[in-house]
């Protein structure tokens, strides 16, 4: 008998990250993707290996996360049974919203066309939300930080925000989008790209503070791009405050 062909399949998750080291597999880690792979293989009864759209980085949250992977059940998306089952093994800080069966050939890493970043920073001290904002005393001049920002776009190479000595071929990025809001007691910075460098939107959050802090020119912002140097750049903001928000698709419905 002809051995069966598996079938590929979209999972749409959220997680917490507070107490994972990131969404990669390491060892001797906690990991997001090994939580994941452990849960799938438990309720499959068969070896899964879940791809990711991308790392986070530790500590960083995810409230929109893809991945593929493939498995000899064919049914996984008929039945929202599986959905329920899965979360049922899986810890309260990861949630699964749905299964979705893809040609075998989609990928969700290489598929994805952008990816978005928020960071979460609070003026005021919240007991409720301490593990998903950043609580920063002082002022900052929002205004400035949106004028450094603008300077992203006219930039591909990142490295000044790059975490050193990692294994990608190239540090180029296109960034499409990046704001920041404020909302009360609430600043929120948003940026969209079409890939991302480890601890690249924490790095650029850290520097941009400087700016807020005016201690930071935006021609020495400039700068700071154009020298592809990481120690020239600011400390990352915490990871607590960063959220992955979406990840878009071609012919995304």
């Amino acid at each position: 008998m002809p051995k069966k062909t598996p079938c590929r399949y979209f999972i749409y998750l959220s997680y917490n990250g507070t107490r994972y080291h990131g969404w990669q597999v390491q060892q001797n880690a906690l990991t997001v993707q090994e939580t994941l792979n452990n849960a799938l293989s438990t309720m499959l009864q068969e070896e899964i290996e879940t791809v990711g759209a991308g790392r986070t980085d530790t500590g960083v949250h995810a409230s929109f996360f893809t991945a593929h992977f493939e498995s000899s059940n064919n049914k996984l998306d008929k039945d929202e049974k599986w959905v329920y089952k899965l979360n049922g093994i899986l810890p309260d800080d990861i949630a699964i919203n749905k299964i979705a069966r893809v040609t075998t050939d989609a990928n969700a890493r290489f598929d994805a066309l952008s990816r978005t970043y928020k960071y979460y920073i609070s003026k005021k001290k919240d007991p409720f939300n301490r593990e998903f904002s950043y609580h920063l005393y002082g002022q900052l001049d929002v205004d400035k930080m949106n004028k450094a920002s603008l300077l992203l776009y006219d930039y591909t190479d990142f490295t000044s925000f790059s975490k050193l000595h990692t294994d990608v071929k190239t540090n180029n990025c296109r960034v499409s989008l990046v704001k920041w809001e404020q909302t009360g007691n609430q600043i929120i910075f948003t940026i969209k790209a079409d890939r991302f460098l480890r601890n690249m939107v924490r790095a650029i959050v850290g520097t941009l503070l400087e700016v807020g802090r005016r201690k930071l020119g935006i021609d020495e912002f400039k700068k700071i791009i154009e020298s592809k140097d990481r120690s020239k750049a600011s400390a990352s903001a915490p990871a607590h405050g960063l959220f992955l928000t979406n990840i878009e698709y071609p012919n995304q419905g």
